[in-house]
């Protein structure tokens, strides 16, 4: 028969500090377990079977002796009933990360996936295009749903007004969604198939990308020919959006990096403007030789006492787009006042705005110049192709740049000549 332990005192249970496990008697099995480090604990150890298994019960003092006691014969009890308390208590986590679940929502789940994956992003720029992708198209849709409830209705609600007129964002949208609700399920917040899986799922109801793609409209760009007329026009007229989308014409730069710019990136004495990584599609910094056109234009624009941005709004921050497309508006407005030809792009009639600038700049490049492609595919920071991305590798091709930065501000110079000659833009890319 097994030794029955003497019942302790809670006195004699204070003064027992000698590392090991030791018995305390009123229930068996219960014993109070000091570390060599001075900690004291309860654990009953219990045959379970053909096996003993231990179960915590507290630390002590914080559980007293009574409580101890009584914690070990209602696990006892339990045990004797076949019911396995580690099971119970999983089970009961479950339960309440269950009850979680119903709380957390989406947008809560998106939040708490991107400050995880925090350090995996290229850049500030893609941390925040991340998650600004979802507020835009999702959270609008989904993101007070409860994550554990989200099914392939609440995904359709969110994918389907940009599937066909925003075909890339689209896609984006649904991987960073899927990535969500992955997360979720690794957490147990949410169980089942995930909705937002393309493959076997969203490919039997949403067309495929590629074959969307194809027929997405570009941005309404002014033909080359008439970018000088357009130039002289815009130099009439006053604002900070003028001067903005001017700087852009002759840097062929995106409306982003434009608005975004700041005086400690321009380097006027180098006549070079460096945009730093985290400002950039490409995630890769971009240095822009500038122009004595674009120079002059930077050299005359007022500089503010702890304004760094170069084309700051009237109330600070940085100019909208909305601002610049006010530009080419009113331009429009005085063009058909006066039964001029507006400023359109003649595919499809519609106004044009800053982004098409920089396809006029490529179709100047390869109708104008013979600059190889890769110079004006750098100048535009598009970084895809072999050949591209090999004369990155060669410094930038800064120095053809320069020369072909410079020969665009020169074109778009001319009184509206659109049949001038090219020999000597011709000669300058040869040398």
């Amino acid at each position: 028969m097994p030794k029955v332990a003497k019942e302790l005192s809670a006195a004699e249970v204070r003064r027992i500090d000698r590392p090991g496990f030791h018995p305390v008697g009123g229930v068996p099995g219960l014993l109070l377990q000091v570390s060599p480090g001075g900690g004291r604990s309860w654990v009953l150890r219990v045959m379970v079977g053909n096996r003993r298994r231990g179960f915590g019960l507290g630390s002590f003092p914080t559980v007293s002796l009574g409580d101890a006691r009584n914690k070990a014969r209602e696990l006892r009890e339990k045990l004797a009933q076949g019911i396995d308390p580690v099971a119970e208590r999983q089970a009961a986590r479950a339960a309440h990360i269950a009850a979680q679940a119903k709380r957390l929502t989406f947008r809560e789940a998106a939040e708490q996936y991107h400050a995880t994956k925090e350090k995996e992003f290229r850049n500030a720029k893609h941390r925040k295009d991340w998650i600004g992708s979802l507020k835009r198209y999702a959270f609008i849709h989904i993101g007070e749903v409860p994550v554990g409830d989200v099914e392939l209705p609440h995904v359709l609600k969110a994918l389907e007004p940009i599937w066909e007129t925003k075909t890339e964002t689209a896609t984006r949208v649904r991987q960073r969604i899927e990535s969500v609700l992955a997360w979720a399920a690794v957490r147990g917040y949410r169980n089942g198939d995930n909705p937002a899986r393309w493959q076997g799922n969203l490919d039997a109801v949403l067309a495929k990308p590629a074959k969307v793609g194809k027929g997405k409209r570009h941005f309404p760009a002014l033909p080359w020919q008439r970018v000088p007329e357009f130039l002289q026009d815009l130099r009439t007229r006053e604002g900070m959006g003028a001067r903005a989308l001017e700087f852009a014409i002759l840097t062929a730069a995106r409306s982003g990096e434009i608005r975004g710019a700041t005086w400690e990136e321009i380097d006027l004495s180098a006549k070079v403007w460096t945009i730093p990584a985290d400002r950039m599609k490409a995630g890769k910094p971009h240095r822009i030789p500038l122009s004595p056109a674009a120079v002059t234009l930077l050299e005359a624009l007022p500089r503010m006492e702890g304004q760094p941005l170069v084309f700051p709004a009237v109330r600070g921050g940085k100019i909208s787009d909305v601002t610049i497309l006010a530009t080419v508006k009113r331009m429009n407005a005085t063009k058909e006042k006066e039964g001029g030809e507006q400023y359109t792009d003649p595919s499809d009639a519609r106004p044009v705005v800053p982004h098409g600038f920089r396809s006029a700049f490529k179709d100047w490049a390869r109708n104008r110049s013979s600059y190889p492609d890769e110079v004006s595919e750098l100048a535009l920071a598009h970084v895809n192709s072999d050949a591209t991305r090999a004369a990155y590798a060669r410094d930038e091709l800064l120095p053809q740049r320069t020369k072909l930065m410079k020969a665009w501000a020169d074109y778009c110079a001319e009184p509206a000549k659109a049949g001038a000659s090219v020999t000597s833009i011709r000669q300058e890319a040869q040398s």
